[in-house]
């Protein structure tokens, strides 16, 4: 009786396309209130760079400066809450 050598297929690092579907899976069987966490997060989280590229270009009016201010509060409620159900992984950087 013969055994079959198995082949090695690489599991780590994912693929791209593999670690979004994986993300979006996880977001779809997530609490409402990691969901709303995420997704407050990702839409304050592009606020935030639009208005640091016009910071890099120009100084900010001071409506554009409450606008970075509030997006970046946003942005620490939204992690505190997700710190707190142990998902920050959903919008940490994974290395």
């Amino acid at each position: 009786m013969t055994t079959a050598t198995p082949t090695p297929r690489p599991t780590a690092p994912l693929p791209p396309v593999a670690v979004e579907a994986l993300s979006r899976l996880e977001r779809a069987f997530a609490p409402p209130a990691v969901v709303v966490a995420v997704t407050r997060y990702e839409v304050a989280s592009e606020r935030t760079a639009e208005l640091s590229h016009l910071m890099d270009v120009r100084d900010l009016t001071r409506s554009e400066f409450d606008a970075l201010f509030d997006a970046q509060t946003v942005m620490a409620g939204a992690r505190a809450t997700l710190a707190e159900a142990g998902q920050l992984h959903l919008i940490e950087v994974q290395s």
